[in-house]
Formats: structure tokens, C-alpha cells, sequence
């Protein structure tokens, strides 16, 4: 049995997030941004964006919207709503969705179905139907040019899981948990998505316990390491030296008993033992500051927990982002993190066009403008080329460095940073 998914629903309207497809005129307080976020982080698979707008100024918005939410969370991003033509497709993909979706309910869709999935790859593409009838009619296109099948109607559900020969996403509101766990057991369905996910988010890790213990696979913690393996002290806790999982700086170190160790595990959300309070306690329970569990492992002995987190604000009481700021001593040396490097330039470079520098060869690129900016980028594109036909490997690595370089003045020039280019790699 594959993983199944449990995915997020966010409605758009004028690039806003507004509660629902029916109840489109009730706007969220959230920025979009910040709800995809607060789906990622309690660990839902995917989200699903629905463009609700009814006019082009209201779809650029919804857009640009659609391009936060994809920058603020960890998980997959599906688009859908408002699908015309080819270029809207694009738009969708451009901005960031993993998947784009084709509402065939739509004839127009079902049209340019074979076009943006030979441009795009198959696995691009998704299709909302409406009901089984729709899967019956279209089934030579959606097995030959679809990758998933999102059921619109809810009513409709039973009958399109029977109709399809593709993985489907069911659409859940209100269910008792048995209704739910029926559905997922069926081979063919993928996941569910809709009100369920998005009024029991908080919850999700622990639908996904009671999935496990039902043996249907989903992307939740299983916990490789009972306590009992662990090695703890004489007063029953364990160590956590608590990381930032994008940046690896270390946060803070706290301790666990058996009960947080097992709470973790299941809520996702970082639980320690208060050694001074005598109690259990949830980082972020009264700061909003949650951290939310990526990943937890041990060292060799079982003795201390490494916790890699995504941390909501500061970890620190003072409002420090890193309990680990008083420097002791610190001895200068050169910086071999190959993405901190290109942080680093990149930011001097930034630094340079807000600032400019008299004399600075970079300054005068700015000056020049883009054209000048393209024309070096050529050129040194021509040097590598030239170079990689030399036997002496040092000549390559200096033409590449002049190479990255130019591209990272054009990355400033068009305000692209470092952290949007890989995370469209990781996409890729």
C-alpha cells in the first residue's frame, strides 16, 4: 500500500484567504502565506490553492498569493481554479505549485489537457471531476495525460473511486474516523483533502497514528527507538539539543521523560520536562513560539536526542532566535559551507546596489544595467566552455567562480535570492 496523504485546502479570493468555495465571502484573518505555513508545519502533505477570482486583476493577486504560500511552506503545492488555457497553466507551475489542476468540469480544459501535459510531464498535471460519468468519458486522455484525479463532489466520491484508473484525492468534510479510515484502506484512493484536514490540522499527526496502528501507511513519525532502548540519568530524563532544520544553528537544549519523548512523537510539536517546574511542558504552549518536529534521532550511546525543528519566532526567553548568544572566544577562518558562501557574496553584492561604492566593479555592472549584466554573463559562459577543453582543472574552477559570480549580480539585479533558486531545484 502507498502513503496515503492528508492535504490542506486554501481558497483565494483577491489574494486574500477566504473560508471556503461556498462561503467564499467570509475573508480569514491569516494571510495566506501564514496559513500554508501553519498546514506545513503540523504536517499535512500537500496543500491545495484554489483561485476563486472572477477577473484578471483579481487572478494576479491570487497569483502572487499562490507564490508566498509556496516560499513559506515544506510541502507540495497544488494550484487549481481559474484554468483557461495554456498560459495559466504555466502561471500555476511558475509560481511555484508542484501540480497544477484541470477542472473538467470544463470542456475547455479537457481541450488543452495533451498540450501542457507533453510540456509540462504528465506528472504535473491533475484533473477535478465532477462525477464518475466524467471519468467514464474522458479515460483515454486523463490515463494517457494525468497523474491524479481530485473528486469535486463528495456525493460523487464512491462512484468515481470505482470509475478510476488513477489515484484520487476524496474530498472529506464532517466523517466518523471509520468512514475515513475505509476510504484510505481503498487502493485506489490517495489521500483526502478538505474540511476534515483543515478543522483537525492540529491533530493530523495523531490521524496519522491511529492510520498506523489500522496499517495504512502514511508520512508520519514512526518511532524506530523505544525509550526503553534510550539510555537516560538517574532522574529519568534525556538531553535534547534542539537544531533549526533549514539552518542547522542550534537553538537550545532541553530535557525529555518517557512521556514527552512519547508526546513528540505523536503531536509533532516539541514537548520537554521542566526540571525546575516539575512538569511537563509544551514549547510555545503560552509564547506562540511552537517548534515543530522535522526529524529526532540519537547519538552512538542513546544518550542525548538531536531534534531538527522548524522554530515559530524566537527560542529564547530573552527573545533571542538561539539561546547560544554569548560568545565566549571565536577565531576567524574562511567559510567552506558552499550555500553560506553564496549567501555571503550575494549579500555583499546586494549590499553594493543598496549602497553603492565608488571604484566597485560591481557598482558599475549596476550602472550599466542589464544588458551590460547579460553580455559578461555570455561571456563567461564562453570562458567555461573554452576552459573545460584545458587539461589544468584550476582554470575551470576560476571561470566558474567568474560565472557565478555575473549570475549572482543578475540574481540581485532581478531581486531572486539564493533560497528561491534551491528551493526550485529541491522542487525539480
Amino acid at each position: 500500500m502507498k502513503q496515503k496523504k492528508f492535504t490542506a485546502v486554501i481558497t483565494l479570493q483577491n489574494g486574500q484567504a477566504v473560508k471556503s468555495i461556498v462561503e467564499k465571502d467570509i475573508v480569514l484573518e491569516q494571510l495566506p502565506e501564514d496559513l500554508a505555513k501553519y498546514y506545513s508545519d503540523n504536517n499535512a502533505d500537500e496543500i491545495i490553492v484554489f483561485d476563486l477570482s472572477e477577473d484578471d486583476a483579481g487572478h494576479e493577486k491570487n497569483i502572487s498569493a499562490i507564490k508566498r504560500i509556496a516560499e513559506s511552506c515544506e510541502v507540495p503545492v497544488i494550484g487549481g481554479g481559474n484554468v483557461k488555457r495554456f498560459e495559466d497553466i504555466k502561471k500555476l507551475l511558475y509560481a511555484g505549485c508542484q501540480k497544477a489542476v484541470l477542472n473538467y468540469g470544463k470542456e475547455g480544459n479537457v481541450e488543452i489537457t495533451k498540450e501542457v501535459s507533453e510540456r509540462f510531464g504528465k506528472d504535473k498535471i491533475m484533473a477535478s471531476v465532477p462525477d464518475a460519468e466524467t471519468i467514464y468519458k474522458y479515460r483515454t486522455v486523463l490515463n494517457e495525460f494525468v497523474s491524479e484525479i481530485l473528486i469535486f463532489n463528495e456525493a460523487e466520491a464512491k462512484e468515481c473511486i470505482k470509475a478510476a484508473e488513477l489515484p484520487v484525492l476524496v474530498p472529506m468534510s464532517d466523517a466518523p474516523l471509520d468512514k475515513m479510515m475505509d476510504i484510505l484502506k481503498k487502493e485506489e484512493v490517495s489521500g483526502v483533502y478538505g474540511k476534515l484536514v483543515n478543522a483537525n490540522i492540529a491533530e493530523i499527526n495523531s490521524l496519522k497514528s491511529l492510520c498506523a496502528e489500522a496499517g495504512i501507511k502514511t508520512n508520519g513519525f514512526d518511532c524506530a527507538i523505544p525509550w526503553s532502548e534510550l539510555t537516560v540519568g538517574a532522574d529519568g530524563l534525556i538531553p535534547v539539543v534542539v537544531q533549526e532544520y533549514k539552518t542547522k544553528e542550534v537553538l537550545m537544549v532541553a530535557y525529555m521523560n518517557e512521556q514527552a519523548y512519547e508526546t513528540t512523537i505523536k503531536s509533532g510539536r516539541m514537548t520537554y520536562y521542566s526540571r525546575s517546574r516539575k512538569s511537563q511542558w509544551v514549547k510555545g504552549e503560552t509564547s506562540g513560539h511552537f517548534q515543530y518536529l522535522k526529524s529526532l534521532s540519537t547519538d552512538c550511546d542513546k544518550d542525548t536526542l538531536l531534534a531538527k525543528v522548524s522554530q515559530v519566532g524566537p527560542a529564547c526567553h530573552t527573545g533571542s532566535h538561539s539561546c547560544f548568544f554569548r560568545e565566549i572566544v571565536k577565531r576567524e577562518c574562511i567559510e567552506t559551507d558552499p550555500l553560506k558562501v553564496f549567501e555571503d557574496v550575494y549579500n555583499v553584492i546586494l549590499d553594493r546596489k543598496i549602497n553603492p561604492k565608488e571604484g566597485s566593479y560591481t557598482n558599475y555592472l549596476f550602472d550599466k544595467g542589464i544588458d551590460k549584466i547579460l553580455k559578461k554573463l555570455g561571456e563567461e559562459s564562453t570562458e567555461i566552455v573554452i576552459a573545460a577543453k584545458n587539461p589544468d582543472p584550476e582554470e575551470i574552477k576560476y571561470e566558474i567562480s567568474d560565472y557565478l559570480y555575473h549570475m549572482m549580480v543578475l540574481m540581485a539585479e532581478k531581486n531572486v535570492t539564493w533560497e528561491e533558486i534551491t528551493r526550485e531545484l529541491a522542487r525539480r
